[in-house]
C-alpha cells in the first residue's frame, strides 16, 4: 500500500456551504445580540471585582 491512499483528502467549503444554508429549526438570535449581551456581562463582571473586591 502506498502512503498516497493513506493520505486526507483536502478541506473543500462546499459541504460547510450547503451546510449554513439549510434552515434548521431553534431561537434565531442575531450576532450583534450575543456580542452585545457578552460585553454586557464582561463588564458587569469586572464591575463587580471593583466594587466588591476578595481578599
Amino acid at each position: 500500500m502506498s502512503k498516497k491512499k493513506n493520505a486526507p483528502l483536502p478541506a473543500s467549503s462546499a459541504g460547510l456551504l450547503r451546510f449554513f444554508e439549510d434552515e434548521t429549526k431553534g431561537i434565531k438570535i442575531r450576532p450583534e445580540i450575543v456580542l452585545g449581551v457578552t460585553g454586557a456581562l464582561i463588564g458587569v463582571s469586572i464591575l463587580i471585582r471593583i466594587l466588591f473586591p476578595v481578599g
